[in-house]
């Protein structure tokens, strides 16, 4: 049930199926409560064996037919094996603690994210280029898919796994804690910036405002990737594929981002718009760890 219905179990743990997708979650520290292979998937049993065989890997291995085995899977074409995972558990304070291989938090917050492919992605984008934690959270109408459904864990190539994610968390409690944490908000925009970008002259931090005491709602900032310093504390707020964010939660933000791109093209999808400021993040503080 928890791989073709794609829920948790009552004690929360999630199906994930295929050879990859279980090596992950055997690699990845969290609790396991099973792997099933099926009669064709028994030659997957090798590859995974230094995993399974692990004196600390306590739980039972199941066998089924490759028949049945079919009949619960999420996928056409099932590699015949699969396991289930229990995601690691994560506070506010996990999620904002500096990893001592980062020079400060780096977050994604995806509020309203609704495709579990779109999800996945990101998370997987995201693990990539050293973000150090992810949140989920619903905006307005629009709920986010989850980050352990089959789809997005497929998407994700196990990456939901491996990174500290707090998931299903108010919106609005989630930013007043960033703020009170220290964590300065950055929205992801869909909407035109008005006028052009200033010249680039320097990183520029882009957070004077938030210095102060004074609320942001109306002033926030529009500034290109480049031009954010991402090795202070950050969550990047990404918003619905279609609509965005809610222009309450863009204003109330710290900082606006928005992507330079040629006339005549719209917009990004939601999981290319964040590849693009993640690299860019990624190649600061990459070169910030290296002067350091």
């Amino acid at each position: 049930m928890a791989l073709s219905g794609g829920l948790p179990t009552e004690n929360g743990f999630v199906g994930v199926e295929g050879v990859r997708l279980v090596e992950e979650a055997l690699r990845s520290g969290c609790p396991i409560q099973a792997v099933l292979f099926s009669e064709a998937g028994q030659r997957h049993h090798e590859r995974l064996a230094p995993l399974i065989d692990r004196p600390e890997m306590a739980f039972p291995i199941l066998r089924t037919t490759d028949r049945l085995f079919e009949g619960l899977a999420d996928t056409e074409h099932p590699q015949g094996v699969a396991a289930l995972v229990k995601p690691r558990e994560t506070s506010f304070d996990d999620l904002v603690r500096t990893p001592e291989s980062a020079c400060a938090p780096l977050l994604v917050v995806l509020a309203g994210v609704q495709d579990p492919g779109n999800v996945g992605t990101i998370l997987r984008t995201a693990a990539a280029f050293g973000v150090t934690g992810g949140a989920t959270a619903a905006s307005g109408v629009s709920g986010t898919a989850s980050p352990y459904s089959p789809k997005a864990l497929r998407a994700s190539a196990g990456a939901a796994l491996h990174l500290p994610i707090l998931a299903g968390m108010s919106l609005a409690i989630l930013l007043t804690q960033c703020k009170v944490a220290g964590i300065h908000t950055l929205a992801s925009s869909v909407h035109d910036k008005p006028g052009a970008f200033p010249p680039m002259s320097g990183v520029s931090p882009g957070f004077d405002h938030a210095k102060t005491n004074e609320p942001s709602a109306t002033n926030a900032p529009f500034l290109a990737p480049w031009e954010v310093d991402w090795c202070q504390p950050i969550a990047l707020l990404v918003g619905n594929e279609g609509a965005g964010l809610p222009e309450e939660v863009e204003r109330s933000a710290d900082v606006r981002i928005h992507i330079p791109m040629a006339s005549g093209v719209e917009s990004l999808n939601a999981a290319a718009a964040a590849a693009v400021v993640f690299y860019e993040a990624a190649r600061q503080r990459n070169s910030t760890l290296r002067q350091l």
